[in-house]
């Protein structure tokens, strides 16, 4: 069965007899500009009321990304990377070219977490739009002191084409972050818009499985040569190891949850997999201890004790069609023609069918 946001947009060759030119017309630009329906819109079925989003293309014509704002949010959807499917699940999707952000050369169907909600008087890096560690001076002054997001999950497809197959990011997609407000004003050794967290998917092609692992961004900045990530697999590999996880893994299509919980001043995360049960970390957010009981000597001597984060959560594709030198550019394939990429493979999709934010809880003794 057709879900009802496709349906809706869908004009089949014999039903073009009968509209008119401007209603093809107009049928035409929804399915390019997305729904304002809020009876099939994402919003109907999630609480989205805190989040805006952005999306990969510009069809506003302004040279950047198009977003949504949590008003708007209500009523939206986009008939190819954004809406809800026959399940009533949150479906994301990003071809590898297409619009991006500042600072990136990836491409994202992503949500944002707005604390202040439809307030825009509240500008979108004022701390009461954002978070804070205990720790960090004027916390109080804060939207929240920590937050947790709670997501069950399945990732559909990621890309299939690298250029640089052995480039870290290359087929792989990021369903969560933390992230951090970037700011010229970074002489305490923060705001440099790192992320203490991304919980990544990644699978080769030809194996039946992929790997779930997370992130952590040494907080330095952004020209500094010891600015890196620490990679923690959670299932089956990390990024650089192309062996196939097997039984260890996740396949396209397999669920699985995280909860990430920042209390006072410490990550704590919760992996879960009906096939893997239940796995943890937990992460210093002001100090260099790591993951893992390393001490991460080159971050950061307070982490992100002084830092401005948010929650973001739906698919951030990491196969960029950048050929340049370093780490991140896998030279993926991509036209930027969303129906010649997605039958090429190049582009990557998640569906969520659990997303929740609110304040942070103690950890279980």
């Amino acid at each position: 069965m057709k879900n009802n946001l496709r349906r809706s947009l869908t004009v089949t060759s014999a039903a073009i007899v009968s509209l008119s030119v401007a209603q093809v017309a107009l049928a035409a630009k929804a399915q390019r500009k997305g729904v304002f329906d809020k009876d099939i819109a994402p919003a109907s079925k999630f609480d989205l009321s805190h989040w805006n989003i952005t999306l990969p293309v510009d069809l506003d014509k302004d040279g950047k990304p198009d977003s949504m704002t949590v008003k708007q949010l209500k009523k939206y959807s986009h008939p190819d990377f954004f809406y809800l499917n026959d399940d009533g699940h949150m479906s994301f999707a990003s071809p590898n070219k297409g619009f991006t952000t500042n600072n990136t050369s990836n491409t994202r169907s992503e949500l944002r977490y707005m604390l202040r909600g439809t307030n825009t008087r509240i500008k979108t890096h004022d701390p009461r739009n954002n978070f804070a560690v205990l720790a960090r001076k004027g916390s109080d002054k804060f939207g929240s002191v920590g937050g947790k997001m709670e997501a069950t999950l399945r990732v559909d497809h990621v890309a299939l084409n690298a250029g640089n197959p052995n480039k870290g990011p290359a087929y792989s997609a990021v369903v969560g972050q933390i992230h951090g407000i970037k700011s010229d004003n970074n002489k305490g050794g923060f705001n440099y818009g790192n992320e203490p967290l991304k919980i990544y998917y990644k699978k080769f092609p030809g194996h039946a499985t992929g790997s779930v692992f997370w992130n952590y961004e040494l907080n330095l900045a952004k020209k500094d040569p010891k600015r890196r990530d620490i990679v923690y697999p959670v299932w089956g590999n990390d990024w650089k190891n192309p062996a196939d996880p097997g039984a260890a893994g996740i396949a396209l299509g397999e669920e699985f949850s995280y909860e990430v919980n920042v209390h006072e001043n410490i990550m704590y995360l919760t992996f879960t997999s009906a096939k893997h049960g239940t796995k943890t970390f937990t992460k210093s957010l002001v100090s260099q201890h790591g993951a893992a009981g390393e001490m991460l000597t080159d971050d950061n001597k307070y982490s992100y004790g002084g830092d401005s984060l948010y929650f973001k959560a739906g698919v951030y594709n990491q196969c960029s069609t950048s050929d340049k030198k370093g780490e991140w550019y896998a030279g993926c394939g991509g036209t930027g023609v969303w129906e010649t990429d997605k039958a090429n493979g190049d582009y990557a999709q998640a569906t969520f069918s659990r997303l929740v934010v609110g304040p942070s809880t103690p950890p279980v003794q």
